[in-house]
């Protein structure tokens, strides 16, 4: 197995866990069960990231991809920054819940637009 091909896996299986987790703590915000912020899904979410994040460090040293030039690869990264931005307000106990349901929605879906732009890997701004 090439070493793009087992960072694509490890990068893409951290990306799942890392939405599975996301939906997993607002499901249990949403059902009045705050108490994961006591225990390992304080932490867990974090250490998975950086898995993920540096599974993508090595998947653009080892494609050549270059943020600056291949735009749906800095399209990703600007919607990752607004993935986690989102995510912060929505899983933020002192915001009212009208603000955290806003942000939970725009968390998701920018992280559904970061996977159709890595499943598709689009040609943008052509011309």
């Amino acid at each position: 197995m090439t070493s793009y091909v087992l960072l694509k896996h490890i990068h893409m299986t951290a990306a799942y866990i890392t939405i599975a987790l996301f939906g997993l703590r607002l499901l249990l915000d949403s059902c009045g069960r705050p108490g994961w912020r006591e225990g390992p899904l304080r932490w867990i979410p974090h250490a998975n990231d950086t898995v993920l994040l540096l599974a993508a460090v090595g998947l653009v040293v080892v494609s050549g991809w270059m943020p600056l030039v291949h735009h749906w690869l800095t399209l990703k990264v600007v919607f990752l920054l607004g993935y986690i931005a989102a995510g912060v307000v929505a899983l933020s106990p002192q915001r009212r819940t009208p603000v955290r349901v806003v942000a939970a929605l725009a968390a998701l879906a920018q992280v559904g637009l970061i996977v159709v732009l890595a499943k598709t890997k689009p040609v943008l701004f052509a011309g």
